[in-house]
């Protein structure tokens, strides 16, 4: 399996985890303003089947987004399934910033998507979440990529100030318009 797909499906077993330790918190709200936990899990679904349609997989029904940690699992074991098969990760197609591959999209960009709304479920529903400073760079570089179509709408908020000296999490955080002290717990 070509090296993209595989940090998808890590990213994808570290947002299964955030997502399995919300006990049940999906109402709480979330660092994504006027988004609450669930809304969250229901984004980053939507998402990557709406991808995934558009390069003509078919993935059935929506999952049941009553139970979002079980929603999660169902899309998680099917898009890890797509991902996963033979030639799929290789496969080319022109993205929105040129041509590109669907591993590469899944990993730098749904995977990416994973991380910092892993953060956001994470902080929503009072679990501790941080990443390294390769992990931090890495995503920040990913970031600085696609310019100021980051701060597009519905993407993220400008950047927040932090201190230089500030952790790699805050820096990131900082970086995605999202308040590195933002309270957990779903307290606003």
């Amino acid at each position: 399996m070509e090296q993209t797909a595989q940090r998808f499906i890590e990213r994808t077993g570290q947002f299964t985890q955030i997502v399995s330790g919300a006990q049940g918190r999906w109402d709480a709200p979330s660092p994504c303003e006027g988004w609450t936990a669930r809304d969250v899990v229901a984004h980053v679904v939507q998402t990557q089947r709406d991808f995934l349609g558009q390069q003509g997989f078919d993935l059935g029904a929506a999952p049941d987004l009553g139970d979002p940690a079980q929603a999660w699992a169902q899309h998680a074991e099917q898009a890890g399934g797509i991902v996963r098969q033979d030639g799929v990760a290789e496969r080319e197609y022109a993205g929105y910033f040129g041509p590109t591959t669907l591993g590469a999209t899944m990993a730098d960009f749904y995977g990416w998507d994973l991380v910092i709304h892993g953060s956001d479920v994470a902080r929503a529903t009072g679990q501790p979440w941080s990443v390294d400073e390769e992990e931090a760079s890495a995503l920040i570089a990913a970031a600085d990529g696609w310019g100021e179509a980051l701060y597009s709408e519905g993407i993220c908020a400008p950047a927040v100030s932090v201190p230089d000296d500030a952790p790699p999490t805050d820096r990131l955080l900082a970086r995605l318009g999202r308040d590195p002290g933002w309270p957990t717990g779903g307290q606003p």
